[in-house]
């Protein structure tokens, strides 16, 4: 197999089977195995070929051109038999559910989950609690509660506990939210998001107050100004990265079972929104294995199109097997609780998406920031959707649409008779990204050279694209390598050329603007939502972090989490954990 060494060390700290002295006792080879033939497992259940699926998916695995969420690659086939990544659970205004939730989500994340909740219906800090004839401590105090359950669970050690914290904008206590992570050492365990309102939206544009409604009594209890509130978003995110901001109302609208309840909150990368009770399995495949023609075979490439220079054919019918892999999922998976299994078997949510995105770019020569990546983008992301739900609906042909079909947005004339109620979704694929050897989701490169820390384990990542080009373009040496490695760009380097500087930009060398017109690209043809961090370099303002959350608003995406480079406090380094 062709696997890098740091896609080795990953496999072996989080992955492959360990005996109970903690040795490895799995190959690779045997991991991708043990999964395809776990989730091929579930043909039985509905009369197809068990041996003839299990070799399908173990190709398409071990060919590094898709790869399952984590929980799949670590516990399909094991007595856990947890699969899927994203949760959201419902947080209701009782001691009972606040605790019920908690250990709920222990289960999960003690399973490699990521949880998400909504502490909107917790009455705010200081009411009345009637029962007690007390006062009401508030939404945060929960929030580190579970923070404090998460740091002690640790995951079993396979990965750090992740969770996504979301506050309506129109609580009372929002402005303590949003000021909760500014020092560094607080939620730590959590990514947190403002769920944000048209309402607020509206008032903000036109320079007017809203309402603060008490959750419990569901009255009003205060009018402010919406731009105290946002200018309060801007310089906690411009801090710290956190909070991200939800657009709920376009989430809602976009909720494929609106008959089954209202969604409130995301996984912890914000990719996945999701229903109390909901899961997700999720996938990704890896784009840069469809490349056709490529500047590292011809100097003298130049890009033609998207039919012309992706294999789509073999895209297409990988597409299909991935699909039906997810599928199966559903039904292999052990779920944690009774009402998630109820709830993901009901609407059968599954979310493929893409990673290599930056590397297919820079293979075919388009700077990431340039008007063809972005045309590149949505005629990519239409043919994924498309080809999904064409899987989706062969799968309903025989196996039937999704149980909650009925009264949902697909219980309609000329609509498609699906199998799943979603079928994409773009997520940050972490670890997934180092065992494939691609760039993660769709990032652009985050520098030439870093070191990330897996586990305890620090891994050097070198671009290899780079280099290759450097020597064919004979521009490389010794001296350049050591320039390129201890500053992680080519910024200011002269022996580089413009046109191969101007397809290795990183992360915050391109504008939040490029930066959201990707991530709305991929958002048009995407079912649920799209992980994508707006990269900031370290000087930049807070106005532009404030133009950054309007034109993601005006550019219809679901959400947005910006980073300014240099600026991580240790939560908010959870935006780039492996949670998918």
């Amino acid at each position: 197999m062709n696997l890098t060494e740091n896609g080795i060390e990953v496999l072996k700290q989080r992955y492959l089977l360990k005996n109970e002295e903690g040795v490895v006792i799995e190959t690779p080879e045997d991991m991708f195995r043990r999964v395809a033939k776990a989730i091929a497992s579930a043909e039985n259940l509905y009369g197809g070929n068990t041996d003839e699926w299990e070799e399908k998916f173990f190709v398409l695995m071990s060919n590094l051109n898709f790869l399952p969420n984590s929980p799949t690659l670590m516990n399909a086939g094991k007595d856990i038999g947890q699969l899927a990544a994203c949760f959201v659970l419902p947080v209701e205004d009782s001691m009972k559910s606040i605790f019920d939730t908690l250990k709920n989500a222990a289960l999960i994340l003690q399973s490699g989950g990521g949880t998400g909740f909504s502490f909107s219906r917790l009455r705010p800090k200081s009411d009345i609690v009637r029962s007690t004839g007390g006062i009401a401590s508030g939404p945060v105090t929960f929030m580190r509660i579970y923070n404090t359950a998460t740091e002690v669970i640790k995951q079993g050690g396979a990965r750090r506990g992740a969770n996504m914290g979301i506050l309506r904008v129109d609580h009372p206590d929002i402005l303590d939210f949003i000021k909760i992570k500014r020092t560094g050492s607080e939620l730590t365990n959590f990514n947190i998001s403002v769920s944000v309102t048209d309402a607020f939206m509206e008032a903000l544009k036109k320079d007017e107050e809203y309402e603060l409604i008490n959750p419990r009594s569901k009255e009003p209890v205060k009018r402010i100004k919406a731009k105290i509130i946002f200018e309060a978003m801007v310089e906690s995110a411009w801090k710290t990265g956190d909070p991200g901001i939800i657009f709920i109302d376009r989430i809602n609208k976009a909720n494929p079972t609106p008959n089954i309840g209202v969604i409130e909150s995301t996984n912890p990368c914000g990719e996945q929104p999701l229903l109390p009770y909901e899961a997700c399995v999720l996938g990704s495949v890896n784009l840069s294995k469809y490349v056709k023609h490529s500047i590292m075979e011809d100097q003298t490439f130049k890009f033609k199109g998207f039919k012309e220079d992706l294999a789509l054919e073999s895209l297409s019918e990988d597409i299909k097997t991935a699909v039906r892999f997810l599928d199966n999922a559903i039904d292999v998976n052990k779920y944690p609780l009774p009402e998630i299994e109820n709830m993901h078997k009901g609407n059968r949510k599954i979310g493929l998406g893409v990673m290599g995105w930056a590397d297919t770019l820079i293979m075919l020569g388009i700077p990431y920031n340039h008007k063809k990546a972005f045309n590149l983008a949505s005629e990519l992301m239409r043919f994924l959707r498309n080809k999904t739900r064409e899987a989706s609906v062969e799968l309903a042909k025989s196996r039937g649409v999704f149980p909650n079909f009925k009264g949902s947005i697909y219980d309609a004339p000329n609509m498609p008779r699906v199998r799943n109620a979603t079928t994409t979704t773009i997520a940050p694929t972490g670890t997934l990204s180092i065992i494939a050897d691609c760039s993660s989701g769709i990032e652009p490169i985050f520098a030439l050279a870093f070191k990330r820390l897996i586990m305890d384990t620090e891994l050097q990542e070198v671009n290899k694209y780079f280099f290759e080009i450097a020597m064919k373009r004979r521009f490389y040496s010794e001296y350049l390598k050591k320039k390129v490695i201890e500053r992680g760009s080519l910024k200011g380097i002269k022996e580089v050329p413009n046109d191969i500087k101007s397809i290795f930009k990183v992360a915050h060398e391109i504008s939040f603007e490029d930066h959201i017109e990707m991530q709305s690209r991929f958002q048009e043809f995407t079912d649920n939502a799209v992980s994508k961090t707006i990269n900031m370099p370290h000087s930049v303002k807070k106005e532009d972090v404030a133009k950054a959350f309007l034109l993601a608003y005006k550019k219809n995406c679901k959400g947005i989490t910006v980073f300014r480079y240099g600026t991580a406090k240790r939560g908010t380094l959870l935006k780039f954990a492996d949670t998918d």
